[in-house]
């Protein structure tokens, strides 16, 4: 089986999804199930997974007997409040120790601060934690990511939320020849072409949210979403043509056929 494996568990999807922007959790599940994402990220400043005990609870829908929760800082911009809020992760979710971490640098473009990120990432690896990683698409940060012991490299294929694809293939190529531990794809996916790109390059996975949640029929994406990964990893791992400008060897050779003999 061509499993993606996090953390030592093999995974049959290379699709991960987030939770939020939902209209409200009915509609989560449904689309969830058409993604058919077994790793499923939660904002724990955004949602509630019992820290809330009077209002609905993300655990009723998606329970971690099913899914692997995936907690995030989503909105965290200093070390301080990424690593306080992975802790309550943590407490929230019995010692649960899998997270992905983000810690940003500006509200408005919602770019990563490696250097924070960098700090955090120390600070959790020390403490147990297994970090799934969000960072820009500059190898050498990458490379520093995971040398200090992240299990996963995330690099943004463009802005989040911004549904403008892969910008730059050729920094991502680099990622993911140079990497030992998963590359996937975080953020700018906004329709399944971006996320077969992401795939055919060689990306181990493809991680998204704002692409299904905010589509016209969120479930109808969802499950385009599916086949996309699908599709891109397949095409990956059959190889594709060279690309030419046109075929200087034709599939039908015309050397020695009659009418085409040089020189008689």
């Amino acid at each position: 089986m061509d499993n993606l494996v996090i953390a030592g568990k093999a995974y049959s999807s290379r699709l991960l999804v987030g939770t939020g922007k939902y209209k409200d959790f009915d509609e989560t599940r449904t689309a969830v199930d058409a993604s058919g994402a077994e790793i499923i990220t939660v904002a724990i400043r955004r949602t509630n997974l019992g820290q809330n005990p009077e209002e609905p609870s993300l655990l009723d829908v998606l329970p971690p007997s099913q899914y692997t929760l995936l907690p995030n800082t989503a909105g965290c911009y200093t070390v301080e409040d990424a690593v306080r809020t992975l802790r309550l992760a943590r407490e929230l979710l019995d010692g649960h120790t899998l997270v992905k971490l983000e810690v940003l640098g500006d509200p408005k473009t919602l770019y990563p601060n490696i250097v924070e990120t960098l700090k955090a990432a120390e600070i959790l690896i020390k403490e147990g934690f297994q970090v799934m990683v969000y960072t820009s698409d500059d190898p050498i940060a990458a490379r520093q990511l995971e040398e200090i012991g992240c299990i996963a490299i995330m690099p943004l294929a463009s802005l989040i939320g911004s549904g403008m694809g892969i910008l730059n293939p050729w920094n991502l190529q680099i990622i993911i020849e140079n990497a030992k531990v998963p590359v996937i794809v975080d953020a700018g996916v906004g329709t399944a072409s971006d996320a077969a790109i992401a795939m055919e390059l060689g990306c181990d996975g493809v991680l998204m949210n704002t692409a299904i949640a905010a589509a016209q029929n969120p479930v109808l994406m969802a499950s385009a979403m599916k086949k996309a990964v699908e599709a891109g990893r397949e095409a990956y791992l059959a190889g594709r043509m060279p690309k030419k400008l046109y075929s200087a060897s034709p599939s039908s050779p015309v050397e020695g056929v009659i009418g085409n003999m040089s020189g008689k």
